[in-house]
């Protein structure tokens, strides 16, 4: 089968299309003839040898942690019952062929069968793989921040697949939200999804701008998506006794919001580890996520697709923060 193998690490030029072999499923789970692959950010670090302490790669391996398709085989322990179903899913850390990784930017890939979700009628596949990581994880940090109506809420990297589902929820449940993202491309759509402010957070100001809108009292809760620097500057646009999420790096790191700060001020931090635990149920909120896009309450913004022979540009669209909405190969059909 055609894979996307990232020879080497370094820039999305590493990234090459290669003929190996077709994954097994072994006990417990299924192979995938992949529709569509998704693309994050976190993919690309990898790609450029970052977080070697926490992900034990080694060139070369196929990129790729979510999909969405129709299973092909099962293995031992599996009902054959799947076999032709819809799925999105998360891949199995699996190797085959000499120790390879196999991930999702491939014709095929491995899932564990806990990690399936059913595709609704109604839904395409690349709607489905878009959601697979961002869907569920707007849900939990939605219902973690327990948004109430006429709240102000600040989502930054608003532009982004998260950003873009947190905009909706939060308008939907009637708070007033200003939106955070870089260029106009990525603001005009947070307007129609229904922003009542956006900033340029490239500008210098921002978050006093951000403040200024809710009259100077400040925002409720801020959806920190950005990271580093902006996240930790939006911190100066919550108000008293508000609430501060952090839950993505796209600007590089986690935003650490200074303790003393926030301890005097009142204002309650969520990391990344306490927005959700170990009762948090990842299964429940995918078809949650799925369900809710299938009947037209969830817009699934889908920016850019590329073929899988274009990996490279998929990744470089990323890096150059061009990229809007969520990304994806387009392996067969999606529909």
């Amino acid at each position: 089968m055609r894979a996307v193998q990232a020879v080497e690490f370094g820039g999305p030029e590493v990234l090459t299309v290669r003929e190996v072999a077709e994954p097994v499923a072994g006990p417990g789970e299924v192979v995938v003839d992949v529709a569509a692959a998704d693309v994050m950010f976190l993919d690309t670090r990898l790609r450029s040898g970052w977080g070697g302490d926490y992900f034990k790669l080694a060139t070369p391996y196929v990129p790729g942690g979510a999909v969405a398709g129709v299973i092909s085989a099962v293995g031992a322990g599996v009902d054959a019952s799947w076999v032709g179903k819809r799925v999105a899913t998360a891949t199995a850390a699996s190797k085959i062929g000499g120790g390879q990784p196999i991930g999702g930017y491939a014709e095929k890939a491995l899932a564990k069968t806990e990690s399936l979700t059913t595709v609704p009628d109604g839904l395409s596949l690349a709607q489905a793989v878009a959601l697979a990581h961002d869907g569920k994880t707007a849900l939990a940090v939605f219902d973690r921040a327990a948004i109430q109506p006429g709240e102000w809420v600040l989502i930054t990297a608003a532009g982004g697949g998260l950003g873009t589902l947190l905009i909706q929820l939060a308008h939907a449940a009637g708070a007033h939200v200003i939106a955070a993202a870089r260029g106009r491309t990525k603001l005009e759509l947070a307007e129609r999804l229904g922003a009542e402010a956006v900033l340029d957070y490239s500008e210098p100001g921002w978050s006093d701008k951000a403040r200024a809108v809710t009259g100077g009292a400040g925002v409720h809760v801020v959806l920190d998506g950005a990271g580093g620097e902006l996240g930790e500057a939006a911190l100066d646009a919550v108000a008293d006794s508000g609430r501060f999420l952090g839950y993505g790096a796209s600007a590089g790191e986690f935003a650490t919001p200074d303790a003393a700060t926030t301890t005097a001020r009142g204002i309650t931090v969520y990391g990344l580890f306490d927005i959700t635990d170990a009762n948090t149920d990842w299964a429940g909120l995918a078809e949650r996520s799925l369900a809710e896009a299938a009947a037209g309450r969830l817009e699934v913004v889908i920016g850019q697709a590329f073929p899988l022979d274009d990996a490279e540009s998929a990744h470089a669209a990323i890096e150059s923060r061009t990229a809007v909405g969520r990304t994806l190969l387009t392996v067969g059909s999606a529909r």
